[in-house]
């Protein structure tokens, strides 16, 4: 460790306003570096630096992104379900009953390239520590992941370390992962996109908040030591930057224990149960830069701490770095001073290590007009003095420059009705074939077995259903569903209407299992900020979602941005990805997307309206390896009914099962039920290239429950949603039968067109 007065303290920063410091090499601009100044009237120290460029970095303070997020907020929906909504670590709904369920989704893109397997794992930790800060009991995970092409070296490399560290992180935690995506793409290569949604439960009275009342409350941190892992994570820099090279070599990607991690969760819980709680937040990204100016800004607006409390697991570390550290399974608490021994006792009894590190302090009414005071002290000298709310509230907002890409026009008149389509029946049923063994369409689990689904029992859907459901406790059939969508191909399209079409199908698929949607969350993953058509992007896109959630009335509870996914000058697909949570009154009505032998004879409907829609298609980019055109029109009114009339038919016990179409269309969506349930199907279709490879949104397969056909169709009808009869459950095969012919299709050719694509590529054992 420095000796003390080698340290850049505060008195030191007075006296010494020309010394240079490293701002840039921590990613801070020069007019940021200014501001800093500005706000503290002096040059920063090396510490307040370590905070100010880990809380205004992109991933913090969401500096690019603000002005769009804000209409989040703006065009929100009236929803007296939402009990908590944006600002918070996740958002809070009511669910009936007196619970509430709290959902996020987050990325851990970068991470999960340099370091596969634990960026992948400390990704499920942090989100599961987000929910588990607002006083719930987290109870499943999914995830949402992209890839480049599925045969490319860099590919082998990444997804069984992402897969495993998901699979390793989520099963030792015993939560159940219920469901989530899997693509692949050419504009992901070097650039994967892991995105992971974790829901809790609690009660309503048991929501907690992260803020720092009471002057006088002690601040204590509990959990894992610190280390050097993760140093300057968040705004992606390495520790080196303020130490010399013996440090360099340290591990820039955090690195999780799961174990410690149940322990934690246990542990918080009873905490909460107890009441010894009044403020709590995890250590994240910026790990106790975050902690500190966030638990301040929303407390008092004063806290004090020794740093020098703080347990470690590396003792050359420097408070730079220890503000910077992102070791993973740390919370930091505030307790009230009588019940202090209390939570030590419980935390012994946890084997989890907490250490009381300072304590919120009063302000007074000058500090207050600056923001409040947050004072550090290292072997006795103040390293930092700051006003917590402008690290963590009042960084810098950008109005990035945002223009139409020189290339979208051409893009969208490159239309896929130009393409050559099959022209005989053989041709239709190779490509049928072809779709449904694309490592995007194909059979998922080589990845989804590796996770287990069904730890808890409270699972009653997971993978490969269209949405995952979980029961909310063991005392009521009360259950959330949850289903993460989003399409880049679409979206690179037009921004606008490829991310209403994601946030349509999740909301399409969570109605499919006979829920009623509720409330949102988002991950949106794009290029450079710096780049005019990557913001015009998310513009477009943030606008898309935004109008779609006030049109159909689920608030946008938060979120996550990710940035610079980017390879040179190329980014990948825009993408965001949008997770969508509904509630179901009695998990036992709820409607499963396969046909079963016991439905033999059963009659399938197709809801919903077919158009030529082949923009961004599974067809033309599997047959073609074409992308251009027009993204499938978005009728929200008409998602809007097709959800009504999905969860009343499963309330009402009118349908037995049901799937949403989306890649690969009709053909993917009975191929898919098919092989599920094992039990084939004969349909009929007047124009089968456009019946099958389509992908028009808001339509669905259903098969109705025997006897209540016309009640189903009394249904629709009273919903305007075109209720057309297709075929039946039944045999062995997928017939098509259409005006000049047909084919057909045994399941025994679906399963090892659809199953064996990824064992193919990555190996048998999953």
């Amino acid at each position: 460790m420095p000796d003390a007065p080698h340290l850049d303290t505060v008195a030191t920063a007075e006296t010494t306003p020309d010394t240079p410091l490293p701002y840039a090499e921590l990613g801070m601009a020069d007019d940021e570096y200014t501001r800093v100044r500005e706000i503290l009237g002096r040059r920063p120290t090396s510490a307040e630096l370590a905070i100010y460029s880990v809380m205004w970095s992109e991933h913090c303070s969401y500096k690019s992104s603000k002005v769009h997020l804000r209409q989040f907020g703006e065009k929100a929906p009236q929803s007296d379900a939402l009990l908590v909504g944006i600002g918070e670590n996740a958002g809070v709904v009511d669910v009936g009953d007196g619970y509430a369920v709290t959902f996020k989704i987050e990325s851990h893109n970068h991470p999960s390239y340099v370091e596969p397997h634990q960026g992948a794992a400390t990704g499920v930790g942090g989100i599961v520590r987000d929910i588990l800060t607002m006083g719930a009991r987290p109870v499943a995970v999914l995830d949402a992941l992209r890839f480049g092409p599925a045969d490319a070296p860099d590919t082998r490399r990444v997804l069984p370390g992402v897969v495993s560290g998901i699979s390793f992180y989520g099963n030792c935690l015993g939560l159940p992962n219920i469901g989530g995506e899997l693509g692949f793409d050419a504009g992901y290569a070097a650039n994967p996109l892991v995105n992971a949604l974790c829901v809790g439960v609690m009660r309503h009275e048991d929501v907690k908040l992260a803020q720092a009342p009471g002057p006088g409350n002690k601040v204590v941190l509990f959990g894992a030591t610190t280390g050097p892992d993760g140093i300057g994570g968040a705004s992606v820099l390495a520790s080196a930057s303020f130490d010399d090279e013996s440090h360099a070599k340290r591990p820039s990607v955090q690195v999780g224990d799961p174990f410690l991690e149940k322990l934690l969760i246990e542990c918080s819980l009873e905490l909460f149960r107890e009441g010894l709680v009044v403020g709590i937040q995890d250590l994240g990204a910026a790990g106790v830069s975050c902690s500190t100016t966030e638990l301040a800004a929303g407390g008092t607006g004063g806290m004090r701490i020794d740093l020098d409390r703080v347990p470690l697991r590396d003792s050359r570390l420097t408070p730079e770095e220890i503000l910077m550290s992102e070791s993973q399974e740390r919370m930091m608490a505030i307790v009230e001073p009588d019940r202090l021994d209390a939570f030590m006792a419980t935390c012994a009894r946890w084997n989890i290590l907490a250490t009381e590190i300072g304590e919120v302090t009063d302000i007074t009414a000058e500090e207050e007009k600056r923001g409040g005071r947050l004072v550090m002290s290292w072997h006795g000298e103040t390293i930092v003095d700051l006003p917590p709310r402008t690290a963590s509230d009042e960084g810098p907002v950008y109005h990035r420059p945002y223009s139409r890409p020189a290339d979208q026009d051409a893009l969208r008149e490159n239309d896929p009705l130009r393409l050559r389509r099959p022209e005989t029946d053989d041709e239709l049923r190779d490509q049928v074939l072809r779709v449904l063994s694309a490592p995007g369409v194909c059979d998922p689990r080589w990845v989804t077995e590796q996770y287990d689904h069904y730890v808890r029992g409270n699972t009653v859907l997971a993978t490969p259903d269209d949405g995952g459901m979980v029961r909310i406790s063991e005392d009521t059939g009360r259950g959330v569903a949850l289903a993460t969508d989003g399409n880049g191909r679409y979206t690179r399209l037009d921004p606008y209407t490829g991310t209403q079409a994601g946030y349509a199908e999740a909301f399409r698929n969570v109605a499919a299992t006979g829920a009623r949607p509720l409330a949102v969350t988002n991950c949106l993953n794009f290029g450079s900020p710096e780049d005019p058509g990557v913001m015009w992007q998310f513009a477009e896109s943030t606008r898309g979602l935004a109008d779609a959630c006030e049109v159909l009335g689920t608030p946008v509870t938060g979120g996550n941005v990710s940035f610079y996914n980017q390879t040179g000058e190329t980014a990948i697909h825009p993408t965001p990805v949008i997770g969508v949570l509904g509630v179901i009154d009695d998990v036992t009505t709820r409607l499963r997307s396969s046909f079963s032998p016991d439905l033999d004879g059963a009659k399938i409907y197709l809801l919903g309206e077919t158009r030529t829609e082949l923009g961004g298609s599974a067809w033309a980019d599997v047959v073609h390896g074409h992308l251009g055109g027009n993204p499938p029109r978005v009728d929200l009114t008409s998602e809007a009914s097709l959800a009504e009339v999905l969860a009343t038919a499963a309330e009402d016990g009118l349908a037995t099962m049901a799937h949403d179409l989306s890649d690969g269309g009709l053909a993917t969506a009975l191929a898919e039920s098919a092989l599920r349930g094992g039990a084939g199907c004969d349909v009929w279709l007047d124009e089968p290239f456009t019946g099958l490879f389509s992908e028009s949104a808001a339509r669905a397969v259903v098969v109705a429950r025997p006897g209540a056909e016309a009640t189903l169709m009394g249904l629709c009808s009273r919903h305007g949603v075109l209720f057309t009869g297709i075929g039946t459950v039944g045999g062995d095969s997928l017939v098509v039968a259409h005006p000049k012919g047909g084919f057909e299709i045994t399941l025994g050719e679906l399963r090892e067109a659809h199953a064996s694509t990824l064992p193919g590529i990555f190996g048998d054992d999953g």
